[in-house]
């Protein structure tokens, strides 16, 4: 089979939502499809003991939560399947930012009875902005929840989307019979117990199905459904795969209902992979050599061996188990001899693979986010990937001043995850670690005990803003307590304001001193690319 055949099987997608909105519940469905596991675990499986499968963090089983971006990979109806399932928490938006830009498209979930959150709109935003293709699946359809109209319609107020529902509930929580299966013309019978009756539209006037097509529920919806078949949008799958259109699916993930239906259309629609920029223009992905970037890394997957894995999108050629490659930033050339695929903290070795697949490469300490690995010389880098200013700041130390060797290994080793962030003062000294919200200081905290033995003292300083500087304005004696330099991991100056008067005190002082607002930089670059 040729590399372009192979790319041709690649479906590489994320789930993405608010909390609770039933993202890993649907994964767990997902991978029951995939025959890779034989009952699904909810997130918040405590009490019966089961866990989901891509929450492997023991931190996340105690939480109820997911932290981290899972990988996961199967074969679907002909189809090399990639899931990457994002943590919903805004504390860890970073790491689902930068996981949006190794898939081809993203599969966003909406709860029926809340409608769009604050994180679902952020993630959109990042999906629109990079020009993602987003497939929507409206869950929980077994609760009281707002009209389906309404949901439609506050989709594409709020998310500036068209859309188009692929089919149509009938009724809700007690009253929920089933869905009106446009593509298929078809109407799915919700029967309660995880069977679903499949029944044509051209035998719905049998008399086996009076008692269904009698009921309020199933009328209601048959007239919202011919007044939406009569004047909704055409659908459009160009304006699907340029992110201008999001086909609409309405089911039930924990009952479950409607997700075999919506998986196998998503499927069938979801892009393969398409061409990659670079330094060096676009980068097909059925070109020969080998090429790929590193999007996430992660220490300690297992604590027994106290390894570091780093996901690698490839983006072009074949990868083989053993082949030397050259890392772009520094030249290097290296050789990938233990490769993996993954089902959460599970993990087979992989001999090949191609564009669209994730893989995870043992990391001798070399790799960092954003790496690019190339077949032969290389010289080209895939563009950068987004970083986002942390908000919130605190000074970090051990406890016990002789776990300083492990104290030092772990926080270069979560820094590198990209999680959290490290500044050290101008002139050595503490170090400061900034991050988006108060879990990920948690989740540093517990990893460091139950991983490296280590207990941290924590110190607010409070939020921040902070601002970068370019090194030949650096002037020590313009900053203070207020407006506290500090550096980064690469020894860039930053200027980190106590608020906002702070901040534009500072410039107007002193004018001619530039000021860099990183979020600001990120998200130019991607409505650029």
């Amino acid at each position: 089979m040729s590399i372009g055949d192979e790319v041709g099987q690649r479906k590489t997608f994320a789930i993405i939502s608010h909390p609770d909105a039933g993202k890993t519940t649907l994964t767990e469905r997902i991978l029951l499809f995939g025959n890779l596991i034989r009952s699904a675990g909810t997130v918040k499986g405590k009490k019966s003991g089961k866990f989901a499968t891509s929450d492997w963090m023991e931190i996340e089983k105690q939480r109820g939560i997911s932290v981290t971006s899972s990988v996961m990979n199967f074969r679907y109806d002909g189809y090399r399947v990639n899931i990457l399932d994002t943590p919903g928490h805004e504390d860890f938006s970073e790491d689902t930012y930068r996981t949006l830009t190794a898939v081809d498209s993203v599969v966003m979930i909406i709860d029926a009875t809340k409608g769009i959150e604050a994180q679902t709109l952020k993630l959109f935003k990042v999906c629109r902005m990079r020009g993602i293709p987003i497939f929507t699946f409206i869950n929980k359809l077994d609760r009281e929840g707002r009209e389906p109209l309404e949901l439609l319609e506050e989709i594409e107020e709020v998310l500036d989307i068209g859309t188009y529902p692929m089919n149509w509930p009938a009724g809700m929580g007690k009253r929920f019979l089933g869905i009106f299966d446009r593509q298929n013309e078809r109407f799915i019978q919700y029967n309660g117990n995880e069977e679903e009756t499949y029944i044509p539209y051209s035998e719905l006037d049998q008399p086996e199905y009076e008692d269904l097509v009698s009921q309020g529920s199933y009328q209601a919806a048959k007239d919202e459904f011919s007044l939406v078949e009569e004047a909704g949008d055409d659908f459009s799958l160009d304006s699907v795969l340029s992110g201008e259109q999001t086909p609409v699916f309405f089911g039930s993930a924990l009952a479950p209902f409607g997700v075999d239906t919506f998986f196998d259309t998503f499927i069938n629609m979801a892009p393969v992979p398409a061409p990659r920029r670079s330094t060096e223009g676009l980068v097909s992905p059925d070109n020969q050599d080998f090429s790929g970037f590193v999007f996430k890394i992660q220490a300690n997957m297992n604590p027994a061996h106290r390894d570091r894995v780093a996901f690698l999108r490839v983006c072009s050629g074949k990868f083989e188990r053993g082949m030397s490659v050259t890392l772009s930033r520094t030249g290097k050339q290296l050789k990938l001899a233990q490769s993996q695929q993954f089902v959460a903290s599970s993990r087979d070795t992989v001999e090949e693979a191609y564009a669209g697949d994730i893989i995870g490469i043992y990391d001798p300490n070399m790799y960092q986010i954003g790496d690019t690995l190339t077949e032969g010389k290389g010289g080209f880098e895939y563009n950068e990937l987004p970083q986002f200013p942390p908000e919130q700041f605190k000074r970090v130390s051990a406890k016990n001043v002789m776990k300083s060797k492990q104290f030092y290994k772990g926080i270069e080793q979560l820094v590198q995850e990209g999680a959290i962030q490290l500044f050290h003062g101008s002139r050595g000294g503490s170090f400061i670690l900034g991050a988006v919200g108060e879990l990920q200081y948690e989740v540093f905290q517990y990893r460091m005990k139950n991983e490296y033995n280590v207990e941290v003292l924590l110190e607010t300083i409070g939020d921040r803003i902070p601002r970068w500087m370019k090194e030949e304005q650096v002037d020590d004696s313009l900053f203070d307590e207020r407006n506290m330099l500090v550096r980064d991991r690469e020894n860039n100056p930053v200027v980190l304001f106590k608020n906002e008067f702070s901040l534009n005190w500072f410039r107007d002082k002193h004018p001619d001193i530039e000021l860099i607002d990183l979020f600001e930089v990120n998200a130019y670059d991607q409505a650029h690319e």
